[in-house]
């Protein structure tokens, strides 16, 4: 028999409990002083080292404070102090104003730091949501790192709540909240499931249920570990259901559930009728954790959509005439739509808008990086979706990719050009391509259009022209749009103020 591990969460007296929900249920209101004071603490602890998640943190704080540095009202000989400019509040007392250049520094900073997914990391990206929906009640962006936080520290009602909060201010659910929130709940529906089959099928856990969580577990596995499997059930289910009383993190019910059902499996052994009844447990646990991960799929064929290798792009565009169009004021306020339109294939990009005097109405090719899903809706011929990571990109066409809104998607050979077709390394191109690179830089490694024309492309000179809910996320940091200029100026056969042609 093998030895069963000993591990388990600590345990939570009623105050903790209490505590904790309180906290979540609601915004904490949060002084603005208090939160830059917070990242100007946590931005000396952190060292340089081999984690790639902290260093990126570490930048997005350095970024923060020298911009705060920047500000008129902070004087460069008391920026340590973080002085706040401050206004009066209704009862005279002042309160620290959080300044509109700080907002998206700051919610940059609590991006990186939940992604770090460390316990510090992550409270600090509470306190910087909690932060902005302080003094910005209906930002989008505030809800939605709030939500994100909260689900990784297990608190799902908040988590669920605050994401509703999210889609109530937004048209454009580009994030795919809506079925994050889908997901959710059905992991929640499946979870309970589990946990009542447990409860019906195992009554002398009920003893154990009102007993700590830890106690009832470090029984059940020396039990287990003695081969007397029949006293050591109960304890373990009620320790699993104590967790439920208890609230305790989703995470941590899932792990507990997850070892019970391997203990459980291992004592059925060949008796065939538990191991049925184990299999089925375990089906509903792999279940909620699908449902969790990417939400429901209605449908896990994609409506019919075909795959298209490179090969078969190639031929669907060999001989036409292509425009790549620019996601830039400059196309947003030209009136350049009937001509666009005259092209035999239209190039778009992630969070396009359509103003079919300006852009033109046509989208035959939709590309777009796998991390968000603004116009995945919209119906076109072909979609490739962009991604670096295999996994991730199979993760986000699951979840985000709309049936029938597409006839082909691009496969895994077109999954990302410059890297995977053209061997480009980080050695040669150090940073991250965009969207607009890897769908041009692909075409011209084809070279079968007749014509290849950039429509608007000044990387970003004249500002940004997208869905309403795109302009809120900064023009990232990752890619070197300078870099990108030169590689296209260098190919360019003709440039004119909307025009640049590569064929």
């Amino acid at each position: 028999m093998r030895e069963a591990r000993t591990r388990w969460p600590r345990q939570r007296d009623a105050a903790d409990v209490e505590s904790a929900a309180a906290r979540h249920a609601s915004v904490d209101p949060t002084d603005a002083d208090a939160c830059l004071r917070a990242c100007a603490a946590h931005s000396t602890k952190l060292v340089a080292g081999l984690d790639r998640r902290r260093t990126t943190l570490a930048e997005a704080l350095r970024h923060l404070l020298a911009t705060y540095a920047a500000q008129p009202a902070a004087a460069p000989a008391a920026a340590s102090a973080l002085p706040l400019i401050r206004r009066p509040g209704k009862a005279g007392a002042a309160s620290a104003t959080l300044p509109d250049a700080l907002l998206d520094p700051l919610l940059a900073v609590g991006n990186k730091a939940l992604e770090c997914g460390y316990e510090d990391e992550v409270k600090l990206a509470l306190l910087i949501a909690d932060t902005v929906l302080t003094q910005r009640k209906g930002s989008r962006a505030g809800w939605r790192l709030r939500a994100r936080t909260l689900e990784a520290m297990g608190a799902e009602a908040a988590a669920v709540e605050a994401y509703e909060r999210y889609l109530s201010f937004t048209k454009d659910d580009g994030f795919g909240v809506a079925a994050r929130v889908a997901g959710i709940r059905a992991g929640a529906e499946r979870q309970d499931e589990l946990l009542r089959r447990l409860e019906r099928d195992c009554p002398a856990a009920a003893a154990h249920a009102d007993r700590p969580v830890t106690e009832s577990w470090a029984e059940g596995l020396a039990l287990h570990a003695r081969g007397d499997l029949a006293a050591a059930e109960p304890r373990l289910i009620g320790a699993l259901l104590a967790q439920e009383r208890d609230r305790a993190p989703v995470q941590e019910i899932q792990e507990a559930t997850a070892q019970y059902l391997a203990l459980a499996l291992e004592t059925a052994g060949t008796d065939r009728e538990a191991a049925t009844r184990i299999t089925a447990l375990a089906g509903l646990y792999a279940e909620q954790r699908r449902n969790r991960m990417r939400g429901p799929v209605p449908d896990p064929t994609f409506g019919g959509v075909r795959w298209t290798t490179v090969g078969e792009f190639r031929n669907r565009i060999a001989g036409k005439t292509v425009c790549l169009i620019a996601n830039s004021q400059r196309v947003g306020s030209s009136s350049m739509g009937e001509e666009i339109d005259g092209y035999d294939l239209v190039v778009r990009f992630n969070s396009y808008r359509i103003d079919p005097a300006a852009t033109g109405r046509r989208t035959d090719i939709h590309a777009t990086i796998h991390k968000h899903g603004f116009n995945w809706d919209q119906k076109v011929h072909t979609r490739l979706v962009f991604g670096g990571i295999s996994g991730d990109w199979k993760h986000s066409l699951r979840n985000r990719l709309v049936p029938g809104a597409q006839r082909y998607l691009g496969d895994e050979s077109l999954r990302w050009p410059l890297r995977d077709l053209g061997r480009v390394g980080t050695d040669v191109w150090p940073a991250i391509p965009t969207s607009g690179f890897n769908m041009l830089w692909l075409l011209d490694h084809l070279d079968v259009s007749s014509r290849i024309d950039l429509i608007g492309f000044d990387f970003y000179e004249s500002g940004a022209y997208r869905l309403a809910d795109a302009m809120k996320m900064p023009i990232t940091s990752v890619h070197e749009y300078t870099s990108e200029k030169a590689w296209v100026m260098e190919r360019a056969q003709s440039v004119s103020d909307m025009r640049i042609r590569l064929r």
